[in-house]
């Protein structure tokens, strides 16, 4: 049936066709305050553009004269109208709430070139500011704010490792100064965002290899903190992986210089609590830094599964993505990913091998006993 067939219905055939007036009130009610209770209950469709949306859609309210209700999206498709590309109203699931804040990520990420402030995002999806932010942190287990910085994170490393200019990249990704985008970048880059993009053509990184209880170790730093903790079976093989991890950087063996930090973590793969932690110079999103922030947490010779992990920190649907958090893990033991195991003990997966986080635990297990 085409859109005009159902605008032409008399009110005895809408009648028949089990369409009640007061619902179908009800329904322009909900889509006059943008209301997204309603949203997943059914769409409208706009007759003058094609386009059928979800109640809560922030687009122009249409005339009422030109709207037609459906109870789902696949009716309104059959009638010949498409899927509103704003508010995707096929996205509607059934957790309102999750499906709210898809629909926040997807309007920050349209807007990266934009202030976008809780007052702004409150008006545009009719909450208030308060509200938005603890739907958002409940889902997402982070502000917006810091939602919209790594997504702009992101899109930086995307230009700058595509060749392009410092000053396109910054613009392109939303950071509206140099001096902004410095502040914002020192820390998450781990070196200037010219050296980023030359691969840390500039950087220097020292670096040595040591026996531990894991075989052939490499430990390498950046003047601000250790980089990267990686296992093998030859020196050969960790120089080929520190290679290809910093592929333009200087790098430059020394042992002596690293030796202090080597020993402290000889010391903490034995099962040795440190007395301070190490510094570290790794790059990391904002979730990603919450995941290692709480295994870190985690006591020795104690493990937690990934589902706990994840319900830690307030995302207890993000498992999987607990599990590809550790499995980027740059520095291992520093960082101990090894102690996350799967939800009935078994060890699960592990970047440098399941025999070593086995020993590890061992090692630490051991040394909570004694």
């Amino acid at each position: 049936m085409t859109a005009n067939a159902i605008l032409n219905l008399t009110e005895a055939d809408q009648m028949a066709r089990g369409i009640d007036n007061r619902a179908t009130k009800n329904q322009w009610q909900a889509v006059l305050t943008r209301d997204a209770e309603r949203d997943g209950s059914f769409v409208f469709a706009v007759s003058s553009t094609g386009i059928y949306c979800r109640p809560s859609c922030p687009s122009r309210r249409p005339r009422r004269e030109n709207v037609t209700f459906f109870r789902k999206p696949d009716e309104a498709e059959k009638a010949g109208y498409r899927a509103c590309l704003r508010c995707r109203p096929k996205a509607i699931g059934g957790n309102k709430q999750a499906e709210m804040v898809k629909a926040v990520c997807r309007y920050i990420e349209r807007h990266l070139d934009e202030p976008v402030t809780l007052s702004r995002l409150g008006s545009e999806f009719r909450q208030s500011p308060f509200h938005l932010q603890r739907s958002f942190k409940a889902v997402l287990g982070i502000s917006p704010q810091a939602y919209a910085d790594s997504c702009r994170m992101n899109q930086l490393k995307r230009n700058l490792q595509a060749g392009h200019a410092v000053t396109r990249a910054m613009y392109d990704a939303g950071y509206s100064s140099s001096s902004r985008l410095y502040e914002r970048t020192a820390s998450q880059l781990g070196m200037t965002p010219d050296k980023y993009r030359r691969g840390a053509v500039a950087a220097t990184i020292r670096y040595t290899c040591t026996d531990s209880p894991l075989g052939r170790m490499l430990i390498a730093a950046t003047e601000k903190g250790i980089c990267t903790i990686q296992f093998a079976d030859s020196d050969d093989e960790l120089e080929h992986g520190l290679r290809r991890e910093f592929p333009f950087a200087v790098r430059r063996r020394d042992d002596a210089a690293l030796q202090t930090w080597k020993d402290k973590l000889i010391r903490q793969m034995h099962g040795h609590k440190l007395r301070s932690s190490l510094p570290l110079d790794i790059q990391a999103t904002a979730f990603q830094r919450r995941v290692w922030a709480e295994l870190q947490s985690i006591p020795f010779g104690a493990t937690r599964s990934y589902a706990q992990i994840a319900k830690s920190i307030g995302q207890p649907t993000a498992t999987r993505a607990v599990a590809r958090a550790c499995a980027t893990n740059p520095v291992a033991v520093a960082i101990p990913c090894h102690r996350v195991v799967r939800k009935g003990g078994e060890m699960g997966g592990y970047r440098w091998g399941v025999e070593r986080k086995e020993a590890l635990l061992e090692l630490e297990r051991t040394e909570a006993v004694t």
